[in-house]
């Protein structure tokens, strides 16, 4: 299960929810994602897994560590060389430190920090296992690539020159697997990173959100391929980016 990934890259996320029990069966039945305690954790936290790698945990907001009312959402983390220096260069650029750098058990260390943009996100120098397995590239030709497994991050902004600026000057080096997108944003729909998830029929995993009354926020075509951005009934956002020829 160990693996010491690559740095400057997101390489896992959590699922921050006020039903646990249903944000899992919505995920398995639509994305196939595995879900399960695991054992090997004192804590008996249960995590995921997309084609036998794993690649997120899962909260329960009603744990007295979250403010009453904190919304479900989804955290993602960014793996990086060092926490503490990072955290500081962040702070420096503009970003607003919500949990200073800690020793999270044998995970690993972590902070959470706010971008200048107003997206929230989490460094984290890994212990151990290091996150989700990466993806051959899109060119490389032959190349097998995980079912239902992280396949870039999204962070759309009116500005996103600047976002890519920051992050570039926080990790010390430009963000792998990630995309940054020009858009509107306003008070009620500040920036956040979104993960987009590969998948081989686009078509077939937007039926089965919608059979879950889930919202299909836009589904749209490049080169002719779909994409989809889709809410899960909780409000918890993602991306279809199709994956094949």
């Amino acid at each position: 299960m160990t693996r010491h990934g690559p740095l400057n890259e997101f390489c896992w996320m959590d699922l921050k929810t006020h039903d646990p029990s249903g944000t899992a069966a919505f995920f398995s039945s639509v994305l196939g994602w595995d879900f399960a305690v695991d054992e090997e954790d004192w804590r008996r936290a249960v995590k995921f897994s997309a084609g036998g790698h794993r690649i997120g945990g899962v909260s329960d907001l009603a744990q007295p560590v979250y403010p009453p009312g904190t919304p479900a959402h989804i955290a993602f983390y960014l793996a990086v060389d060092d926490v503490d220096h990072r955290t500081a260069v962040a702070a420096e650029t503009g970003a607003q430190i919500l949990v200073p750098p800690f020793d999270a058990g044998d995970q690993g260390r972590i902070a959470t920090l706010i971008d200048p943009m107003g997206a929230a996100f989490s460094l984290w120098r890994p212990s151990g296992y290091a996150g989700w397995p990466p993806q051959p590239p899109e060119d490389d030709e032959g190349a097998s690539r995980i079912e239902a497994a992280p396949h870039h991050m999204v962070l759309v902004h009116e500005d996103p020159q600047r976002a890519r600026d920051f992050y570039t000057e926080v990790a010390g080096a430009p963000l792998a697997r990630v995309t940054f997108r020009q858009g509107p944003y306003g008070a009620a729909s500040a920036p956040q990173w979104e993960l987009a998830i590969g998948v081989r029929d686009v078509e077939g995993v937007v039926t089965r959100a919608c059979e879950h009354a889930c919202e299909l926020v836009t589904l749209s075509r490049e080169c002719g391929r779909p994409r989809a951005r889709l809410r899960s009934p909780e409000g918890l956002t993602f991306r279809i980016h199709p994956l094949g020829p």
